[in-house]
């Protein structure tokens, strides 16, 4: 809410003003969130393959992803010492799923057809079958205020009374299945087709649509909907794309705090750099990488009328060195129908800082460290604010994790543990009373607000397209800030998914999960368990 997002605009412009042209500007289409590609490209950063990587802003392009594949294609063939084989399929299968984009880049003289297009670039058809229900986030939660400064100190917000208690709002959506574009499956047979088809103008213009058609037996319910669809014009250190597509701002795998895939996908206007660039005086920031997002969110009627606010999310890194990645994160709601929308607010909204503007966000800073020698694991985090006080922000949320993607010599095993705590006014706002909520899910983090959740994945790689992961999660909601009556509700979960190779470009994924909650919905001696089964087969995706 009171973060001086201006200044960064102001730095934002600053760069792209200052930014060198590019003279092999290639548009191209976004990576599915889900694709195998971004594990691919992880594995071949922690052989050392690729050091120019950067993770803070998603999805990738394309592009991006040809040039990190030549980047390791150039450094596998220049090392002195014998590369696992492991890399070299992982090289030979990213080459693989990107043709038009590493040949373009491999000969950026030779000019792409002018109109070019595939009605059927990717398919994923998935069959879940699922044995329970998700769990609710509404609820109150006491907050105390007295604020301090990472968890230290206390005043700088004043003790309560506020509007008090906050009240937590929107679903998981579906149990074991987060970050799914807003997918929601019902309790027995679901099923679900999505294709893309894309067309490209020479190589400066990119047009995608993916239709997604779902089916719930349950209710005999189906639906026609857009799941993606986007113009984007240009590429490297300036893109504009115009559309509804996916978005990832944070380092975190199973989630982010500020923007993640969990809700339904925005429709937006997005500009971006989908490939880092060196503003010239600013060289001592290294590479650097933006993106700009604006939306609108859901109309709510409330008992002072109907609100719907505008959306903005700003993101900007920069990376000094190979191994070091720190960025800036912003999301924020903003005016709208139902709020002071005077010149006067509207800016002070823009800028925060006051009590008294009509907006509801939340701001932070992340980093991410690769240590070489430790087999280059990588270790993240990320702080967030949802407000501030002379300037501090405060109502602190936090994710924290390391990656290790070689625990053996050759590669095929990898192991990532993650934490998430969410503040307990997290989402959650009385000018927007239905808080940080984008179609019922949180726009952020899956698990919302009020909550820790510790994430733990290994995964075995049999071969390239051969890969088991096991995953173990523990989240809790009501460990502080619970109201008279509430328990603790607490989570266990485990997931295993198995993908392995069918014919040609097809690839087939299994998965299977259970968890068991007691206390549910925080309330004391309710138990849940719930079971999810998915088979899915996937083309080029």
């Amino acid at each position: 809410m009171k973060f001086r997002s201006l200044l960064w605009l102001h730095i934002l412009v600053s760069c792209l003003l200052a930014a060198p042209a590019s003279a092999a500007i290639l548009s191209s289409a976004n990576i599915p969130l889900d694709s195998p590609l971004y594990s691919y490209l992880d594995k071949l950063a922690g052989f050392g393959l690729i050091s120019s990587d950067v993770k803070g802003i998603k999805p990738f392009s394309k592009a991006e992803a040809a040039r990190l594949l030549l980047e390791a294609e150039q450094n596998l063939s220049g090392n002195d010492s014998v590369a696992p084989a492991f890399a070299a399929e992982l090289v030979a299968r990213v080459r693989e799923l990107l043709p038009r984009e590493v040949s373009l880049r491999q000969q950026p003289d030779i000019k792409p057809h002018f109109i070019d297009f595939s009605l059927v670039s990717a398919l994923r058809l998935r069959y879940v079958y699922l044995d329970g229900a998700p769990r609710s986030y509404e609820r109150q939660v006491h907050d105390p205020g007295d604020d301090g400064v990472f968890g230290i100190g206390s005043g700088l917000r004043p003790k309560n009374p506020y509007p008090s208690p906050a009240n937590q709002h929107g679903s998981e959506g579906t149990p074991l299945s987060e970050n799914n574009n807003g997918a929601v499956y019902r309790q027995g047979h679901n099923g679900e087709l999505r294709w893309a088809a894309e067309g490209y103008l020479s190589d400066k213009v990119t047009g995608l649509l993916e239709p997604v058609i779902s089916y719930a037996r349950s209710g005999s319910d189906s639906s026609l909907e857009l799941n993606r669809g986007y113009i984007k014009l240009g590429g490297g250190a300036l893109e504009l794309e115009a559309g509804k597509d996916e978005n990832w701002l944070g380092l975190g795998y199973r989630g982010a705090i500020t923007l993640s895939s969990n809700a339904q996908n925005l429709t937006q206007v997005k500009l971006s750099s989908p490939e880092p660039f060196r503003a010239r005086w600013l060289s001592w920031l290294g590479d650097l990488k933006y993106a700009l997002i604006v939306s609108r969110l859901d109309k709510t009627v409330t008992s002072a009328g109907e609100r719907q606010p505008w959306f903005y999310a700003l993101k900007l890194i920069s990376k000094p060195t190979d191994n070091f990645e720190i960025g800036f994160n912003l999301g924020r709601q903003q005016g709208g129908p139902g709020v002071n929308n005077s010149i006067g607010d509207n800016i002070r909204g823009l800028i925060g800082g006051t009590s008294a503007d009509n907006s509801n966000g939340m701001a932070g800073f992340e980093a991410r460290c690769r240590i070489p020698w430790l087999r280059n694991m990588e270790l993240y985090g990320e702080f967030s604010g949802e407000d501030t006080a002379s300037f501090w922000p405060i109502v602190e949320s936090y994710l924290a994790g390391f990656y290790i993607p070689r625990l053996m010599e050759s590669g095929r095993d990898d192991l990532r543990f993650e934490f998430f705590q969410g503040n307990q006014i997290l989402y959650s706002n009385s000018t927007f009373p239905e808080g940080y909520i984008y179609k019922g899910l949180p726009l952020g983090h899956s698990q919302g607000g009020a909550t820790q959740d510790f994430f733990t994945r290994y995964s075995h790689w049999f071969s390239t397209r051969n890969n088991l992961a096991l995953e173990y999660i523990y989240t809790n909601r009501g460990m502080a800030s619970r109201m008279p009556g509430q328990a603790i509700e607490r989570k266990h979960a485990g997931r295993v998914n198995w993908s392995l190779p069918l014919y040609g470009d097809s690839d087939a994924r299994v998965g299977y999960g259970i968890e068991k909650i007691s206390n549910l919905d925080l309330v004391d001696g309710a138990e849940r368990t719930n079971q999810l089964f998915t088979v899915e087969l996937r083309y080029r995706y």
